[in-house]
């Protein structure tokens, strides 16, 4: 069913957009994927908004503006990740120890659950959430909803024990070496990780989310009428769909997949 109530520790819940413009980042992924908002203050400053990216009323993701402080770091729009714990505080406090790096130590967010921040040895940040009334993703396994979460490192082979031992994720590696699927206890792979490429150039290590779609090449058109950059156009993974990776008019990247068989 696309409705979930509830995730199981391990998963990727949640996707979150920090982007220098949310008035524009609402147009374009409204228009790219029929999402709805939901807006709620942050704080007292017209800038201080959340907003909930939602389908079918059910939310799917959310994007905010980057703060003052991140703009003057250079933080970049981008498309941050959340893996759902059973316990944020218990997992934060193994990270140093893995060789990883907290950048935000355990807080609450309201009533809806506890977070934390992390870059892993490579450099990949992500965030953990242990949830209270915010499970994350409302609506999964449709047109519309992210559906696979992806880690470009340089060092997959540290990046892998790190987030085997934090996680707990089983690794499933290609023969070749070239892609590592992540999976839960449970065998179910939810998602994967690859080297960059050097003639990606000086790129920063990254988590990458993908949305899954109807149609890969209908969206592919549709992200350029919007204003957006193509970096991967429409290309087919045997066995497993038809992908094609973007920038939004600010920047963000981001993917979406046509999976084989839906």
């Amino acid at each position: 069913m696309p409705e979930v109530h509830r995730h199981e520790p391990g998963s990727f819940t949640w996707a979150e957009l920090g982007t220098s413009d949310p008035t524009a980042a609402k147009s374009f992924y409204g228009s790219l994927f029929g999402w709805t908002f939901v807006d709620s203050p942050m704080g007292p400053g017209p800038d201080d908004v959340y907003t909930r990216f939602q389908l079918s009323a059910k939310d799917v993701g959310a994007t905010y503006k980057l703060m003052k402080e991140q703009r003057e770091k250079g933080v970049p729009p981008n498309w941050g990740s959340y893996i759902t714990v059973a316990n944020a505080d218990e997992t934060t406090k193994r990270v140093t120890s893995l060789g990883g790096t907290v950048i935000q130590e355990p807080f609450d967010v309201m009533d809806y659950g506890r977070m934390a921040v992390l870059s892993d040895p490579t450099g990949g940040v992500i965030s953990l959430w242990q949830p209270g009334n915010h499970i994350g993703f409302q609506r999964v396994g449709e047109p519309g909803t992210p559906c696979w979460t992806e880690l470009a490192t340089r060092d997959m082979k540290t990046a892998g024990q790190f987030y085997s031992s934090l996680i707990g994720w089983k690794l499933k590696e290609a023969p070749d070496g070239s892609y590592t699927e992540f999976q839960r206890g449970d065998g179910r792979s939810i998602g994967g990780m690859r080297p960059i490429q050097k003639e990606e150039g000086p790129v920063s290590p990254h988590w990458l989310i993908y949305v899954q779609v109807a149609d890969c090449d209908a969206t592919a058109a549709k992200v350029t009428k919007l204003g957006g950059k193509t970096f991967m156009p429409p290309t087919d993974i045997p066995k497993t769909g038809r992908f094609a990776t973007f920038a939004d008019p600010q920047g963000a990247l981001f993917a979406v997949i046509k999976l084989e068989g839906m």
